[in-house]
């Protein structure tokens, strides 16, 4: 694995996460040492995430990134493609939500942010254990979207837009 990718799967994994995370475990996950971690945390605040370091662990306080809710529509066929839209234009898909007539909003967090993130989300759906939350909203559905500008923002809006999955607003 590559710093800048391993950087962001330390951003990823620290905006998910509502707890502190250890040094150790950040090492013991991605396979480096915990001096490389110290390195990595001290680009990433130079880079203007604001992390805190306590006695339990690594804490992200406050994002400096963006993020829009998007109301999509497609398929099951053609989830790996609306994720890989987001991706590969350099956003992270936060979460999945549907709003249920008699439930409410029902959410899940993805935390996606890279092709082998949206690799194990499709193995955990393909191997059965459970389905998307569109079908129960007959494909429906709203995912939060986080990137570094709104530039990024709109110019995933606009390829999701070219691709038919955004919701026109009624």
């Amino acid at each position: 694995m590559k710093a800048e990718e391993r950087r962001k799967n330390i951003v990823g994994m620290l905006m998910a996460s509502k707890a502190p995370i250890s040094g150790s475990r950040l090492s013991a996950e991605l396979g480096v040492s915990r001096q490389i971690i110290v390195q990595d945390i001290s680009i990433i605040k130079a880079s203007g995430y604001d992390i805190l370091s306590t006695h339990t662990g690594y804490v992200m306080q406050e994002s400096p990134l963006v993020e829009r809710v998007f109301k999509v529509h497609h398929t099951a066929e053609q989830t790996e493609e609306e994720l890989s839209c987001i991706v590969e234009l350099g956003g992270t898909v936060v979460d999945v939500f549907v709003w249920h007539k008699v439930y409410g909003k029902i959410s899940a967090d993805l935390n996606i942010f890279s092709q082998h993130g949206i690799a194990q989300f499709l193995q955990g759906i393909q191997s059965g254990r459970s389905t998307e939350l569109m079908h129960i909203t007959d494909g429906y559905h709203y995912h939060t979207v986080r990137a570094d500008n709104e530039h990024t923002l709109d110019a995933i809006e606009g390829e999701l837009r070219g691709r038919g999955y955004i919701v026109p607003e009624p």
